[in-house]
């Protein structure tokens, strides 16, 4: 039992070492432009549509992915019948791409240092809510990163779920 403790002190004290490189690596309160002004408060929260309907990679990758443009086009191509709801620029824009046949080049708003390996499929299959990580999306015009995702965090999470913490669970 006093190993386990010593091993906790020790994963913990290397977490507020490494935080900052993770804080760095989340760019937590940064919004980046865009190449669309896609807005997760209409999509996710106004008309509900589910992270892993757009995020489809998730449940299956370790990558959740960005959409593609077919994906977007999935529900836009209906609506570019709608006079009111086509005229909009970011729906132009998506029609623009689309019709060019390039993808979107978003940009990745999360993201993980090198050394880490991280799963989406494995946290989306313990039923973990995209939110305990990336925050309330579905209140956000332009996707901020808001959660500082960095080890304590995870150790954190970990420990409450009684998930491995051992080192080489998430490190390469």
């Amino acid at each position: 039992m006093k190993g386990v403790r010593i091993v906790v002190i020790v994963v913990l004290l290397v977490a507020a070492g490494v935080g900052v490189i993770f804080l760095t690596a989340s760019g937590r309160g940064n919004a980046v432009e865009q190449p669309i002004a896609f807005s997760h408060k209409i999509h996710a929260g106004q008309n509900q549509i589910p992270c892993l309907y757009c995020h489809a990679n998730a449940r299956r990758s370790a990558v959740a992915g960005i959409p593609s443009v077919q994906r977007c086009m999935s529900c836009h191509r209906s609506l570019t019948a709608d006079k009111d709801k086509a005229d909009k620029p970011g729906i132009e824009k998506l029609k623009e791409y689309w019709e060019k046949e390039e993808p979107i080049p978003w940009v990745r708003v999360y993201d993980q240092p090198d050394f880490v390996r991280f799963s989406h499929k494995r946290h989306v299959l313990k039923e973990i809510a995209c939110e305990a990580c990336h925050g309330p999306v579905e209140t956000m015009d332009q996707i901020e990163a808001v959660v500082v995702v960095n080890m304590d965090r995870c150790v954190s999470c970990h420990m409450e779920r009684r998930a491995s913490i051992d080192c080489w669970t998430c490190h390469k």
